[in-house]
Order: structure tokens, then C-alpha cells, then sequence
């Protein structure tokens, strides 16, 4: 069958491979002038920064990226490596010591600086480890088949009954149920800032799923439950994420199909409610039995569709559709080894203990300008290749929301990159004289890239009842998949929405 897929991320790659490999006539168009979508890895002056995966889950042995690699057969040419992140807030840090204390040596540690809530600690824990149970139990379920998959889906529904109480719970609502101090709250909900969403906003169960114990120790071992299903752990791409990105477009291109850049969509083509094809803008027609799109849910089925294409049901859905907010990106090639300052390659320094307020503002338009909190990435720790020799690749990025309250960022975006690095040299001091090369990418330049009129990093938010347009639309021939779809954001979750739609369209077929 003849396959048009809209955009080159993780989803449309992974999408276009699997079909491809079936024989399917595969032509992958990217509006952009690169293909990846956030998960490229961006060069400039003898230096490489990934746009944002950083650290990425499900790329473990018996975990879902790492069989999907293993399945199309790329799995060796996407080399990772395990590695943790640090956690600091104004008044501690959490970072591993030198000697292995246990997989549970956080809650230890945090028992030593809020003495008062230990027995909750202790409480919070034993939930943890029931919400574990729960992913290993659904990780095992999309591996198995037949009566093995009947037992575990069995386990899958008893491990479910031991945490539905909180189901319904925001984790605002977890974390005043176990803690009193907000400062301890704050460690399990940090983290959500990431997603630009209030913990009042987030669903209670994504708490332990965010705060895996093994993203904080690499030592933690990854089956230390009693089987061969992995506890989920985090790795970086060596060389960066583009390596990902080249291996899947490389498959496609292998099996015949075709990978375009440059090549912006102006309109799904639909007869009798059937997708035919794409119309490129300056008027060149392709045709197609299927057409598979990606990226922002408003802009594929209002403007690439059309509402008229639409039953009111699905507009009103697509309308609803909360997006997260943006980011605020400075890439610098550094002359110096900032190691003295920050091992490992990965912190997240929080500035303050209100996640819901600091949230709410960047909601809102207010920019807070680095001093509520940012992260430093070094990916040259893990691939030296990222930077020139005897230089350091340093990212620096924090939320921002999409439209600023004051100004605009095509305007002040060199400003509050000059701001956002004040702030980190009071990390690592020496940032901007040590400065060689610098990349600035503001909310602006990722809605240029994405063609998005509200940028959203990670797609849609994370917020309670919340999903994205479903997979099968109801436009024959037409799919959506990507990080504003049923599947979620995140790298696994689009490889595993991707993987999991080409399998529909191969069994239709």
C-alpha cells in the first residue's frame, strides 16, 4: 500500500519502519529542515545538543523500546548507556553516595532531613512498590501471549485492586495524604514542572511512576523484584539522540521509502470520506491508500482535515485538548570540564517548594527566568564526540510558557538566555566566559520547527482525564499517532503507539 506519513519524530519513524519492512510504499514528509522532531540532536560550530529526550526510559532489555529496536532489527546501531540524575532544592540535594546503599537509600536519606515523617516515608514506600508491581505487570502483559498472558493480565488485575483507591486522586491529593511537610512533598512533585502541570491537575498514580527509584542510582539493580521483568530505568543514546533518529529513517529508506525534508503539508485530501492523499504547499499532490499524520492534534484536524470532515463529538474533543507549555533552550560549547561543579551529566536544581504556584504561573504567561528552577545537561560526558576536544557540550533550558506576559521572544529570547545562565553559573560558575559557541531555541523557534501555534514540548498535559484523539480516526484511511494522540508524549510512548498502529493497519490489511 502506498503510505504518506506527516512528520519525522519517533512516532512517524517508528510507524514508517514497521510498514516499510511489511512492503509498504513509505514516504515520510517533514515540514522542517531536519528530520527527529524534539528527539534530534542539533549541531552547531563542532558541537551536538539533543533537543530534550535527555534521559530516556524503556530502552532496557525486555523493556518496549529496546524490543521494538530489537525487532526491526536496528537494535546495534542504537548503542545507550545507564546512567542517574541529581535532585537539589534549596535547603538539601539528593545525589548517590559513594557506597551502595540499597535500592531504597532515598527514603533513608530523606528520613535523616524530615525525621517527623518517617513512618510516612515508610507508608509512601510501601505504595511505591505496589504501583511497581503494577507497570511490571503491564510491561510483562505486551509481551506474552496465550494462556501466559491470561496468568499475567490475572496478576495485572490484582496489583490494580491494591492501588484503585487512589485512582481517582490528583497528587496534590497523594501527597497530603501521606506528608504534612511541603517541603517533602515538593520531592515527589518537582518533577512535574517538567510537564508544566499543578500537582492538583496530575493523577495521583503518575507519582511513583515519575519518581522511579532508579532514575536517582544506577546501581539499583533493574530486575531486583524476583524475575525478568525490568523495573524501569533511565539511559542516554550514546552520541545522541539523532542516533535514534538515523537509524529508523535509515530502515525506511532501506526498504524503499522515501524520507523528505522541507516538504510542508497544506491539506489532507478527502473523497467520500476517504483519505486520498496530501496536497504540499506550493501545489504538488501526492496520493496515497493511507495517510498517517503526527504533531499538534488542533492543527492536523482543523486546518490539515478540516471540522467539516468532523463529527461534532470529535471537534468538540479536539478543542478541549490541553497542551503542555513550552521551554526556554541554551546550548553552549564550553572551553572548560565542569565536572568540579556538576557530576553527573544531569541535575535539576529546584528554586522553590511551590511546584503548584511556580506551575500555575508559567501557565498564566509569567516567566519566571530561571530563578524557580532549571536543569544542566553535559551530553559530552557520556559522548565526547558531542564536543570538540578538551570542550564540554553544556545544555541549560527550564519551562516557559509558550506566550510571554510581557514582550515576545523573538524579542527577548538573547535577553533571558543571558538571565537563564546568571542564574546556572551560580551552579557551575564560569558558564559564560567559558562560552565558545551558543544556541539559543525560545518557545518562537520550536513553533517554527513544529509548525505548532501553541508550542508544547511533550505534547498534550498530563492532567486528569485526559486522553489524546484516538489512533483509528474516523476518516477512512487516515491515522494519528505522536505525542498529542491516545498513546501520550514521551519517547517510549510514541514508539510503542507507533509500533502498536502499524500492527493495526498490517492485520487490517
Amino acid at each position: 500500500m502506498k503510505t504518506i506519513i506527516i512528520g519525522s519524530g519517533m512516532a512517524g519513524l517508528t510507524c514508517g519502519a514497521y510498514l516499510s519492512r511489511a512492503g509498504h510504499q513509505v514516504t515520510v514528509l517533514e515540514q522542517f529542515s531536519h528530520i527527529g522532531g524534539v528527539t534530534a540532536t542539533v549541531r552547531q560550530g563542532g558541537f551536538g545538543w539533543d533537543l530534550g529526550p535527555l534521559l530516556l526510559e524503556g530502552f532496557l532489555p525486555g523493556e518496549q523500546s529496546h524490543e521494538i529496536l530489537k525487532d526491526l532489527g536496528v537494535l546495534d546501531s542504537v548503542p545507550v548507556v545507564r546512567k542517574d540524575r541529581g535532585l537539589s532544592f534549596p535547603d538539601f540535594a539528593l545525589r548517590r553516595g559513594e557506597e551502595y546503599k540499597g535500592p531504597l537509600w532515598r527514603r533513608d536519606r530523606l528520613k535523616e532531613i524530615f525525621p517527623d515523617e518517617a513512618d510516612n516515608l515508610d507508608r509512601y514506600y510501601q505504595f511505591y512498590e505496589k504501583v511497581l508491581d503494577l507497570i511490571r505487570y503491564h510491561y510483562l502483559a505486551d509481551r506474552t501471549r496465550g494462556l501466559a498472558k491470561l496468568r499475567t493480565n490475572l496478576k495485572l488485575w490484582r496489583a490494580y485492586r491494591k492501588v484503585k483507591d487512589k485512582e481517582p486522586w490528583s497528587a496534590k491529593e497523594l501527597m497530603d495524604y501521606f506528608f504534612s511537610d511541603p517541603k517533602l512533598k515538593a520531592v515527589f512533585t518537582g518533577i512535574l514542572a517538567d510537564f508544566v502541570v499543578r500537582p492538583s491537575e496530575f493523577p495521583a498514580l503518575g507519582v511513583p511512576l515519575s519518581n522511579i527509584e532508579t532514575a536517582f542510582d544506577v546501581r539499583i539493580p533493574v530486575t531486583h523484584r524476583g524475575d525478568d521483568t525490568p523495573v524501569t530505568a533511565y539511559v542516554y543514546i550514546l552520541g545522541g539522540c539523532g542516533t535514534l533518529v538515523d537509524a529508523m529513517a535509515g530502515m525506511i529508506e532501506r526498504n524503499g521509502g522515501d524520507v523528505r525534508t522541507s516538504c510542508p503539508v497544506e491539506k489532507i485530501m478527502i473523497e467520500n470520506g476517504k483519505a486520498v492523499g496530501v496536497r504540499l504547499e506550493g501545489g504538488e499532490v501526492l496520493n496515497a491508500d493511507l495517510v498517517i499524520a503526527t504533531g499538534g492534534a488542533k492543527e492536523t484536524f482543523f486546518n490539515l482535515v478540516g471540522r467539516d470532515h468532523l463529527s461534532q463529538g470529535s471537534v468538540n474533543h479536539v478543542e478541549k485538548l490541553i497542551p503542555m507549555q513550552s521551554v526556554l533552550m541554551v546550548h553552549l560549547g564550553i572551553d572548560f570540564d565542569p565536572r568540579e561543579y556538576q557530576d553527573p551529566a544531569l541535575w535539576y536544581y529546584y528554586n522553590t517548594y511551590d511546584i503548584e504556584g511556580a506551575v500555575e504561573k508559567c501557565q498564566k504567561g509569567a516567566y519566571h527566568e530561571g530563578k524557580e528552577g532549571f536543569l544542566i545537561y553535559v551530553p559530552s560526558f557520556h559522548s565526547p564526540e558531542l564536543a570538540r576536544p578538551g570542550h564540554h557540550a553544556v545544555t541549560v533550558y527550564t519551562i516557559a510558557p509558550n506566550t510571554l506576559e510581557k514582550g515576545t521572544w523573538e524579542d527577548r529570547k538573547e535577553e533571558l538566555a543571558d538571565t537563564l545562565i546568571a542564574e546556572a553559573e551560580k551552579i557551575v560558575p564560569g558558564l559564560k566566559k567559558g562560552t565558545v559557541e551558543r544556541l539559543v531555541l525560545a518557545p518562537d523557534d520550536f513553533r517554527n520547527q513544529v509548525r505548532q501555534e501553541h508550542h508544547s514540548f511533550g505534547g498534550l498535559a498530563p492532567v486528569i482525564g485526559q486522553v489524546g484523539p484516538s489512533h483509528r480516526t474516523e476518516v477512512e484511511g487516515l491515522w494519528f499517532i505522536g505525542s498529542q494522540s491516545e498513546s501520550g508524549g514521551g519517547v517510549r510512548g510514541v514508539m510503542v503507539g507507533a509500533r502498536n498502529v502499524a500492527r493495526m493497519i498490517l492485520r487490517k490489511r
